[in-house]
């Protein structure tokens, strides 16, 4: 397991992340998750931890709550060191009736943190997440109130989940500005099936050196190679009665197909050379992975023991490139007229 800084931090991460939304789920979108209950959660966190994994993501929706409490719970049942883990989880859907029962607005982080540290039976949250945009309230009021968390220690770093370019952009230049917490990572969908986020999200990152979290590595499991070349589940998987996020299928199975010799040749399985390719890139600082069984868990940890040479990696790109976009042609067309001058003798 290596391990990596989140962002423009001291703090070091696991380069694989355990995902907790198989925890507790019984009703609603959350019953397709796992619906994993205590000693079942346990077991996946210890696995985790045995393997080197030291940061788990959660967030207060997650079954309503409840994934956070058996993560909490989990931590106390194992006897882990608070030091030893990294924990981070997310506010901003809905938990309550009214029209305040979401957002990102003051008045509903300030509960909100306290709801979660209160389930998960914390002192303190490492990584307080925005899970989505909140199209009504200011970005400055977010920050702000992210700052008072940071200040009173109830969180130590803030980041986002499912933002655009520009609102990242916009925050830190308001943050730098105003002298508030800085974001310091987004959560994000990429995967070899969806490449979306090389758009505009990864130069973005790169250039202000915001970490990347990465959620449904696998595509909601189409990358799992249950799945047959029409997207027909072989295996009962999580799409068969919730297909998301979407996935232009024909992609998918051209992936796929790219995948099975390389994993052959590896004596890996599809899943592990797909979540190997983002590990190989460098905006990627950890990769979420969830599993409803141990042995998936194991699996998927597999994947940090994948070397996938040059030949590998080209091969990957090539299937699952994005078509161009403007201004992304224009770029490329000319910046081949601009090169760095060799330096002098």
């Amino acid at each position: 397991m290596r391990y990596n800084t989140l962002g423009q931090t001291g703090l070091f991460v696991s380069e694989l992340c355990l995902g907790t939304m198989t925890f507790g789920g019984s009703e609603g979108i959350w019953q397709n998750m796992g619906g994993l209950q205590q000693a079942e959660a346990d077991e996946l966190v210890r696995t985790a931890l045995d393997a080197g994994i030291n940061f788990i993501d959660t967030a207060n929706v997650y079954s309503a709550g409840l994934s956070e409490e058996i993560t909490g719970q989990a931590l106390r049942n194992l006897g882990i060191a608070r030091d030893q883990v990294v924990i981070a989880t997310k506010a901003f859907g809905r938990v309550g009736e009214g029209p305040n029962g979401s957002g990102a607005t003051r008045v509903h982080l300030l509960d909100q943190v306290k709801a979660s540290l209160k389930r998960l039976k914390l002192e303190h949250i490492d990584l307080y997440q925005i899970h989505g945009f909140d199209n009504v309230t200011p970005i400055e009021e977010t920050l702000e109130a992210l700052d008072i968390l940071v200040r009173h220690g109830h969180v130590r770093y803030v980041g986002v989940s499912n933002w655009a370019a520009w609102h990242v952009a916009k925050a830190l230049g308001i943050a730098e500005r105003r002298h508030l917490a800085p974001i310091r990572s987004l959560q994000s969908y990429y995967t070899l099936a969806g490449r979306d986020l090389e758009r505009e999200i990864v130069p973005m990152l790169t250039s202000e050196k915001v970490g990347l979290m990465v959620w449904s590595p696998l595509a909601g499991g189409l990358l799992s190679g249950k799945y047959a070349g029409n997207g027909a589940d072989a295996g009962g998987g999580r799409r068969a009665s919730f297909d998301f996020p979407p996935v232009e299928r024909d992609r998918a199975d051209a992936v796929i197909a790219a995948i099975r010799p390389i994993a052959e040749a590896r004596g890996a399985t599809i899943a592990q050379v797909a979540l190997a390719w983002l590990l190989h890139q460098p905006v990627v600082t950890s990769v979420i992975v969830g599993a409803k069984r141990a042995e998936q868990l194991r699996e998927n940890i597999g994947a940090t023991g994948v070397e996938l040479t040059a030949d590998d990696l080209a091969a990957l790109d090539s299937v699952s490139a994005l078509p161009p976009e403007y201004p992304g042609w224009m770029f490329a067309r000319q910046s081949a007229n601009r090169t760095m001058p060799s330096p002098r003798r």
